[in-house]
């Protein structure tokens, strides 16, 4: 009878102990995955300023056209620049300098940053930054992963550089080769104050689409910015949805 008692004790004890130790195996890691998250930056809570922004990793034949229908409309876009786009395309690179265009890191292969580890990483951002700096006379403050790819040790290492981590919340999905009317009608509503729209450099019809675009935008009452003076330098925190939010004390 004892025997039974004690070995009655001994499951419940077991049992407890097994509960205790998945509890806290589950607090554990839903901890470490939601205190250390981080986000980079998606959009702003400005209510009046919009940045568009343009990847190049391939082809450069629309760059010209886009620069001047931009400047046209007295409008600074940003362009994301990979290493070896500005190798192949130095002297178009140039062209948006000269026309006082901002650069940003696009990484210098293309490469889906997430995952790499922090030698891989700092070579892909530090080889462009290079690049950058030898066209602009300065290093570039923002870089955008390619395919959007990102994870905390890209995020931490771009902070580590004083550069800023800059995703999008309008897709143009222009690099699908959508016609202009559907990039036009897609990009128009989504947007609104704080967006930061994401286009391609080479797509098939953005030469085509981009001044009904900028209209449209500029109908909407919006200013049109680059991105360095879309986003917040400090004074700020980031939400759930990657949303920059101006602190009280950044009035």
């Amino acid at each position: 009878m004892f025997a039974v008692i004690r070995k009655k004790h001994l499951i419940t004890l077991l049992a407890v102990v097994t509960a205790v130790v998945i509890v806290t195996v589950c607090v554990t890691v839903f901890t470490v995955s939601a205190e250390k998250k981080q986000l980079p930056i998606y959009s702003t809570d400005s209510e009046s300023c919009v940045a568009i922004s343009f990847d190049a990793s391939w082809g450069s034949d629309k760059t010209k056209s886009i620069v001047d229908i931009c400047c046209s409309y007295g409008v600074k876009p940003t362009f994301f620049l990979t290493g070896i786009w500005i190798e192949a395309n130095e002297e178009m690179a140039k062209y948006i300098h000269e026309h006082d265009i901002e650069i940003g890191n696009h990484s210098e292969h293309h490469y889906s940053m997430k995952g790499l580890d922090r030698k891989k990483l700092n070579e892909e951002i530090d080889i462009t930054n290079q690049k950058i700096e030898k066209i602009t006379g300065k290093m570039p403050e923002l870089f955008r992963p390619p395919f959007g790819d990102y994870d905390n040790a890209l995020i931490e290492t771009l902070k580590s550089k004083h550069m800023y981590c800059i995703q999008w919340s309008v897709d143009s999905l222009d690099w699908k080769g959508l016609s202009a009317e559907i990039i036009l009608t897609r990009v128009l509503k989504s947007v609104k104050g704080g967006s930061i729209v994401l286009f391609h450099n080479n797509s098939d019809h953005i030469v085509e689409a981009l001044p009904k675009i900028i209209e449209g935008i500029l109908a909407k009452g919006l200013k049109l910015v680059d991105v360095g003076s879309l986003i917040y330098k400090d004074n700020y925190k980031i939400d759930s949805q990657g949303k920059q939010i101006r602190t009280n004390n950044g009035k």
